[in-house]
């Protein structure tokens, strides 16, 4: 059990990248706050984690991560109910569609900022000084992008804000290291989530195998490949690894 005594708050848990993060910890002893806006989605997740694991190893928090308000009220019962927190994953994002970068109005770019940027700093505003306060380190890990390292035309806007979360989760691991926190950025590629329609500007079978092109091992990433690579980086077994922008993405940015 790598997590043995953890608690973690994984935002955007619901589905995806972020389910399997939240499965794959409290198989590893961790108790988990899912988060997210989708109620369904969450309140499922929660629900399959605590029958798996049983009664008091997950719970379910609705908050919008780019309200401050709202990651307030998430940490608050993060504590609540589970009396600590140790790592967080800062998982929740969205994407405009693939196309053109003046076709993206300004309301949906801010959105985009606001969900893959915004949200980890308001996540560090409150999680940080708990961590601090428990005196123990902790763990962040935020999920960026392949489009963070290599970019990808059609998706600018997307790809600014995946490198805005690689150089901070970069700058935050140095300024939280004398905390023995450590900072890591996940750099999947594209995966079989619910954005992926919005990262290839369709599903059709051409646009698929046009995206799998670009992937060496040729395969899509799977919610386990990148919970097996958070598990590492917030496990012991990655304690001496901190400011990487780790890709698990079959190959992509070589």
């Amino acid at each position: 059990m790598r997590l043995q005594g953890k608690v973690a708050i994984i935002t955007g848990a619901g589905s995806g990248f972020g389910e399997g993060i939240a499965k794959r910890f409290a198989e590893e002893g961790a108790k988990v706050v899912v988060n997210d806006i989708d109620d369904k989605g969450g309140e499922r997740v929660a629900h399959e984690i605590e029958r798996a694991q049983g009664q008091g190893s997950a719970c379910y928090v609705r908050a919008d991560v780019s309200d401050n308000a709202a990651v307030e009220r998430l940490v608050a019962r993060a504590l609540e109910r589970f009396g600590r927190i140790d790592i967080l994953v800062n998982n929740a994002g969205t994407t405009h569609k693939n196309g053109p970068m003046l076709g993206v109005d300004e309301a949906t770019f801010d959105r985009v900022y606001a969900v893959n940027v915004k949200s980890i700093y308001l996540a560090a505003r409150h999680v940080v000084p708990v961590m601090r306060r428990q005196g123990q380190g902790g763990v962040i890990l935020n999920t960026a992008s392949t489009a963070g390292i290599r970019a990808r035309a059609g998706l600018v806007w997307y790809c600014g804000s995946k490198g805005a979360a690689v150089m901070l989760s970069k700058a935050m691991s140095q300024e939280l290291a004398p905390d023995k926190i450590r900072v890591n950025a996940l750099c999947p590629v594209a995966g079989e989530t619910p954005l992926l329609p919005s990262f290839m500007g369709g599903d059709t079978p051409e646009l698929r195998a046009k995206f799998l092109a670009s992937i060496p091992l040729g395969r899509f990433a799977t919610p386990l490949d990148v919970a097996n690579a958070a598990l590492y980086l917030a496990s012991d077994e990655g304690a001496f690894i901190t400011g990487v922008a780790f890709e698990i993405d079959g190959g992509r940015c070589v």
